[in-house]
């Protein structure tokens, strides 16, 4: 990464666009992965949320969308940790990615709705337990990626005893992590692949601080911070008219605040969460109108 780029809210990273699918059982949820395909978009992220009744359980839709799309990578944005056990979830992410062909990635959280949770039969976690839990997930799931066998760990809440890892992930598979608080931040310098936060309560004057605490723990541990990837969910809508805020307005408006957020904000990876019901003609206004003039727009920034 050239020097230039520090210090001035770009960590000089190659851009990614992708699409956040919500798994509602009556969406035409495979035609929508699909058409984000079709369109050329790099991610699809589906957010987890077993105990919601409306909603398909995500690592079979995940499954799914790999099989009937042709290049487009998957990953849960977020799996929920306190009902996916993290040695299991590690096998599950490290099988789609070799059954997908490498285009699987594994974004994770801590777990929110705590009533929900434990209403299906999950953990109650004081915030200090789920960050604790959380740290613990990061060490069973390199572990379990490792393919290496006799594997042992033991945590408050997880352990591995003489376990035997497999089958390994066909690409290097990146950890990305949906945290916010100051100890979760820290475990994304340290040890993540990626930062996974939604433009609903990261705002942007919010980004500052939060890289740099991902940033100090990264230094400290001896990384560079921009091999961090830092994705981020932007929830909107492209309209036809003037703007109505932040990332709601004409393509023209995202296509500008995009580009503040990958050149002023660090932001690298943008996963679109469309409002309303027509999801497929925002996927198209998104990769044909958008993410083209921002690629334009950050690239024109960075040489100049």
């Amino acid at each position: 990464m050239p020097p230039s780029y520090r210090g001035m809210g770009d960590y000089g990273r190659q851009l990614e666009f992708g699409y956040f699918l919500v798994p509602n059982a009556d969406d035409p949820l495979l035609e929508t992965a699909r058409a984000a395909d079709r369109a050329g978009l790099d991610l699809i992220g589906v957010q987890d949320h077993p105990y919601q009744r409306r909603y398909v359980d995500t690592w079979t839709l995940l499954s799914m969308i790999a099989a009937v799309t042709e290049r487009v990578r998957v990953f849960p944005d977020v799996a929920n940790l306190p009902l996916r056990p993290p040695a299991v979830l590690a096998k599950a992410a490290a099988s789609l990615d070799v059954l997908s062909g490498g285009r699987a990635e594994l974004g994770l959280g801590a777990g929110g709705f705590t009533e929900a949770i434990e209403a299906f039969g999950g953990p109650s976690r004081t915030r200090k337990e789920a960050a604790d839990a959380l740290e613990e997930a990061v060490t069973v799931i390199r572990e379990i990626w490792s393919g290496e066998r006799n594997l042992r760990f033991a945590g408050d809440h997880y352990h591995l005893r003489g376990a035997k890892a497999g089958p390994v992930p066909a690409h290097p598979m990146e950890l990305w992590l949906g945290v916010g608080g100051p100890r979760g931040l820290a475990l994304v310098g340290r040890a993540a692949d990626g930062w996974l936060p939604s433009s609903t309560w990261a705002t942007p004057d919010r980004l500052p601080d939060l890289h740099a605490r991902i940033d100090e723990a990264a230094t400290s541990a001896g990384r560079d911070p921009a091999e961090i990837r830092r994705l981020y969910n932007v929830s909107g809508k492209i309209t036809d008219g003037s703007s109505e805020g932040f990332l709601r307005g004409p393509a023209s408006q995202w296509a500008d605040e995009l580009t503040d957020l990958a050149v002023g904000s660090g932001m690298d990876t943008f996963v679109f969460w469309a409002e309303g019901d027509d999801q497929t003609a925002q996927i198209r206004r998104f990769a044909d109108e958008v993410v083209p003039v921002v690629r334009t727009q950050v690239a024109r920034e960075r040489t100049a």
